[in-house]
Parts: C-alpha cells; structure tokens; sequence
C-alpha cells in the first residue's frame, strides 16, 4: 500500500488538468504525524500535499453534502465510505454526475487512542511497514503490530468491495482485517439486564459535552438545520447530566438515522470521550434485520430501506418486545 499515496496525487493532478474535475477532496497532512484532515485541493501544486495513510479514517462522503459548486469534484473513498455515498445519492444529498469517485485500496485504519493507551507519548513519527508500525517518540521507539492499532470498525470491517466508483486504485492490494463479529458488542449488551443497561449508557452518556463532532461528522445526518440548534430550544441542559435533554439526545439521533446509517463508525471515531455511540446504531441495524431480513444500508442507491417501505407481511411493532420477553 505505500505507493497509493503517489498513484492517487498523479490521478488526480491528471483529472484537474484535463477539466475532468475542478477540485479533489482527500486528506492533508495534519499538525501531528497521526492526524491527518480532510481537504479540498484546486492545483497540482496543493496536491503535493495530498497523503494517504493508516490515520486516514475520515469518510470522505459526507464533505460532499455542503458541497455549493456544480462542478465536478474527485473524491477518494476508502470501501466502507462508499456505503456512506450510495445512501447520500439514494436520498438525493448529492449529485452522481457531479462526483468522480476513486476507490482506493484498504488495508484498515488505525487508532491513535490504542497506542496512548499503550504508554506511548511524545510521538514523532509512525511508520507502516507491512504488518507493523514502527514508532518513534522522543522517548524513544518501538515496534507494535498494525493490528494492535486497528479501528474497532476495521475489524468487523464489511467487506474490502467498492459498492459505487468510477475508477479504483489499489483495490487489489486491500488486506483483509475482521477478527471479530460486527454484532458481537451488542449481544454483550442484550445479554444484560434492562438495569445494567441503563446503567451503562448513562455512565457512557454522561461523559457527552455536545461538541456535535459525532452528528457533524456523520454522513447521513445531514439536514441542513438541526432542531438541537434552534436558539429557541432550551439548551441549558447541554452538560446537565440531570437534563431530559442530555438523557435523550444521542437517542433521537439514533433513531433519526435508522435505516440509514451505513455504519461507518465515524460517530464514535471522532467522539474526544470515547462514547461507544455506534452500538446504538449497532443495535437499531440488528433489530431491523432481525425483523425485515437482512438489509445493509448503501449497498446500492437504488434499495429502500425496510423502514421505509410495506410489505403485508411487515412485523407488528409489538414484536420486537416480545422478542425480548419480560426484560
């Protein structure tokens, strides 16, 4: 994978030469070595700057959502994050004619929380070399395994497949990382009881300081307005564990992407308190496949979601609670 960065600037200062798009969104390097931003590019000169890396974890698509020209733009999308697009063309957010999209190879993302919490502080460089990351601190370096590192999400990945592209790069150099079931999180937590669950996410919940990076961030949540935002709405409570409003918030939101969520991860990615806020997504997905059939939302942009369709032989809404039984 170390020569994808090098194919993806040549492709792209290609395409904004010939007028085939007028800008590129990729990643640029950030202030530190591990963390590397989203970022529009308009020249070759600017596309120098482009990189591409295991700290590259941003899904792109949802940058495309505020996008304001008609002009073409080239995207770099990594497999899970063309899930994230096929839902924003199938609810019309964005325009296929307007985007030119690379798939490039993955061979999973890593997770800067994992080796901070491995003592490793002062971190001056991080070097991937195959199956290892060779770090070097200015306490000195050391060498861990890359799948040590991983992403949570990246290791119940779904699957190394392009769903929407125009073009790949690298696709065939993609490295298989699951080691572990997508659900298996949650059926920890449906193995508990109502109280003990409770108990968790109000633990977990109350950390929340409503920062907004996990509803900014994801790709489907993407109303131009948000009810949290109205400056009519009593937000006293935003960091008031006792507040409905705090007790409540991640709930609406979970329920505001059912069906949609393509369960890219990135909510609970970008979370600065570790609030495991995909299981809720998780467990919406779960429940909904377990009532409908399997579904996986942005397979294609042309599929409706269960949610939003009728069959005669829908599940009644009691069910789901009679599955549970008296819990």
């Amino acid at each position: 994978m170390q020569n994808i960065t090098e194919a993806m600037r040549n492709k792209a200062i290609k395409l904004l030469k010939s007028g085939t798009v007028s800008s590129v969104l990729g990643w640029k390097s950030g202030i530190l070595p591990y963390d590397p931003e989203p970022a529009f590019f308009s020249s070759a000169e600017e596309i120098e700057n482009m990189v591409s890396n295991g700290f590259c974890g941003s899904n792109l698509s949802k940058y495309l959502v505020e996008k304001d020209e008609e002009k073409r733009i080239l995207v770099f999308l990594k497999p899970c994050d063309t899930y994230s697009l096929n839902q924003l063309l199938r609810e019309n957010r964005v325009k296929r004619d307007e985007i030119y999209a690379i798939g490039i190879g993955c061979d999973g993302n890593l997770d800067i929380l994992k080796l901070r919490k491995k003592g490793l502080k002062g971190i001056e460089q991080i070097l991937e070399e195959n199956e290892d990351l060779k770090i070097k601190t200015i306490y000195g370096n050391t060498i861990i395994s890359r799948q040590e590192a991983l992403l949570e999400k990246c290791r119940c990945c779904k699957g190394k497949d392009h769903k929407v592209y125009d073009e790949l790069i690298g696709a065939d150099e993609s490295v298989e990382t699951t080691d572990m079931d997508r659900f298996h999180l949650v059926e920890e937590q449906e193995g508990k009881t109502s109280d003990e669950r409770f108990v968790f996410w109000r633990e977990k919940l109350s950390n929340c300081i409503r920062c907004n990076a996990c509803r900014n961030i994801c790709p489907v949540c993407s109303c131009r307005k948000c009810i949290f935002d109205n400056t009519q709405y009593d937000i006293s409570g935003k960091v008031n564990v006792s507040e409905f409003e705090e007790n409540s918030y991640h709930i609406i939101r979970a329920f505001h992407v059912a069906g949609r969520c393509s369960d890219c991860g990135e909510c609970s990615r970008v979370c600065p308190h570790e609030i495991p806020l995909h299981l809720l997504n998780r467990k919406l997905i779960k429940d909904i496949n377990s009532l409908y059939g399997e579904y996986q939302a942005g397979e294609t942009a042309e599929q409706i979601s269960p949610l939003l369709s009728y069959e005669l032989d829908d599940a009644e809404p009691g069910t789901i609670i009679a599955k549970r039984g008296d819990d």
